[in-house]
């Protein structure tokens, strides 16, 4: 039987697991009690609460406006419908890349006032400091590399990343030292599947992909894309398995209808 049907509860311990027995891993974001509590009951794995809830809820093009306490709002909102799923706060920006110490008080705020089961940072060898700092406190750390949306600045760009020999040595390089200094667990987004393939084997601990090809251990995708609430984001990578945008609009369309038709509430919708 899967190791995942069997557990009541999803750690960093279990998920190692799976990628020992080669169980797939299943992530997707939520940012809302609800949204979290039906993730839950479908029995995802992993629910990131992730900065991208800048672009999904608050309406911003990037992830960068979002502010720790807009993080742990939503946090605490997921982890108020989740019984089974481990949960991973994103740290947002300005909270760890240059101050280890801002970091570790960053992370202990979203564990204290949210009660999720872990952080994730974005970048490899310049913000290891950051990491080894919120693990001597006892909190997990999920790496991210290849596109970091945070430094999409930087980039100027969100294409296909580390395609160059360079930038492809220096992400297996990262991947290498964010393992060694003990997280628990690594994304990679939108690079090469093979060299997605090639991280995956090089470390022991599970890989998440989105937009990496099928040779990692698990993939994550943002909820409100999946569902297809959100059109206007259409990567390659990137699988609708549903379109509620249509589904809401028509549901709400027939709503304003039936009001003004008078036709809701009828005889049996009153008191």
């Amino acid at each position: 039987m899967a190791l995942h049907s069997t557990v009541r509860r999803i750690t960093t311990h279990v998920l190692n697991e799976m990628k020992l027995k080669g169980e797939k891993i299943t992530m997707l974001t939520a940012y809302d009690f609800s949204m979290a509590r039906l993730l839950d009951q479908a029995g995802i794995d992993v629910i990131l609460v992730g900065d991208s809830a800048s672009n999904v809820m608050a309406g911003f093009e990037t992830t960068l406006p979002i502010t720790l306490d807009n993080m742990i709002y939503h946090a605490a909102s997921v982890m108020r419908g989740v019984k089974r799923s481990l949960v991973v706060v994103d740290l947002p920006f300005g909270t760890y890349q240059g101050d280890s110490k801002e970091a570790l008080m960053s992370a202990i705020r979203i564990m204290k006032e949210t009660n999720a089961s872990a952080v994730k940072l974005e970048g490899g060898e310049e913000i290891v400091e950051s990491v080894k700092r919120i693990l001597s406190a006892g909190i997990p750390v999920m790496g991210h590399l290849g596109l970091t949306p945070q430094a999409i600045h930087k980039f100027g760009t969100y294409v296909v990343r580390a395609r160059d020999k360079e930038e492809a040595d220096k992400l297996k390089n990262d991947a290498l030292i964010l393992a060694e200094a003990g997280c628990f667990g690594i994304v990679l987004e939108k690079i090469p599947a093979s060299l997605a393939g090639e991280v995956t084997r090089s470390v022991k601990i599970p890989v998440i992909g989105i937009g990496a090809g099928g040779e990692v251990d698990g993939q994550v995708l943002v909820l409100h894309d999946m569902l297809g609430i959100t059109q206007e984001f259409s990567p390659r990578f990137l699988r609708r398995y549903h379109n509620l945008q249509m589904e809401i609009k028509g549901a709400v369309q027939n709503y304003i209808e039936d009001v003004r038709s008078r036709n809701f509430p009828n005889e049996k919708e009153q008191y």
